[in-house]
């Protein structure tokens, strides 16, 4: 079900197992663009009564794969939606293959430069995640770059992401760090990310920050870089 933030912006939340039973679940955001279409950020594993959803707000135009990580479910979106355009990180072909995409970078496509600011984080290439801002809601959109899982009721759930520094606290998790093998570069690309204006952060893994945003990235990459 979608949960509405911002008159043009939404979530939902989709059940996600990790094998050995971990759970940690993941979350798909539409921003509905000025012009009545929607764009999906990070897309997951949607069912028919979902779809029926989304098509009641609007038409999809966009798909949009924000790293390396999140690409199980993008052909699925891509077959529902042809018309849609696809936009994802370098190297995205070496995930999904016969797929075409527009690739992502710092520069937002003329669709959405106007509404959404967008920063590419180098440093981390098994990850190559492209972080967006919705002008409108103030809100910063985050998929692996951090998690926020404050509680599962899954013992085994809390004891992996305990041990993963991705439990009670919101910031990067010990795998997102381990990737970060220019920790300079992605420090400044975290620089210039507290530059936008926003105070809630979504991310994929774990609660929605709904205030206090900046303030909780910076604290969460002081001591990186």
């Amino acid at each position: 079900m979608m949960r509405q933030h911002h008159a043009h912006l939404s979530t939902i939340d989709f059940p996600l197992r990790m094998p050995g039973g971990v759970q940690i679940g993941t979350r798909t955001a539409i921003v509905r663009l000025v012009d009545g279409s929607l764009l999906v950020h990070s897309p997951g594993p949607a069912d028919e009564a979902t779809f029926v959803e989304i098509d009641a707000s609007g038409p999809v135009r966009h798909i949009v794969a924000p790293n390396l990580f999140h690409h199980f479910s993008v052909k699925d979106w891509s077959r529902r939606y042809p018309d849609a355009a696809v936009h994802a990180p370098p190297d995205f072909e070496s995930k999904v293959q016969g797929l075409s995409f527009e690739t992502l970078g710092d520069e937002a496509p003329a669709a959405w430069a106007n509404e959404m600011d967008q920063i590419a984080v180098p440093g981390a290439p098994r990850m190559n995640e492209v972080v967006f801002c919705h002008r409108a809601s103030r809100t910063l959109l985050l998929t692996d770059l951090c998690f926020n899982m404050r509680q599962s009721d899954s013992f085994v759930t809390r004891v992996f992401m305990s041990l993963m520094g991705g439990y009670g606290h919101f910031g990067p998790s010990r795998l997102a760090r381990a990737m970060m093998k220019d920790k300079a570069a992605v420090k400044a690309a975290v620089e210039r990310i507290l530059e936008l204006d926003f105070d809630r952060v979504t991310v994929t893994h774990g609660e929605i920050l709904e205030s206090g945003g900046r303030e909780a990235l910076r604290a969460a990459f002081s001591g990186i870089g």
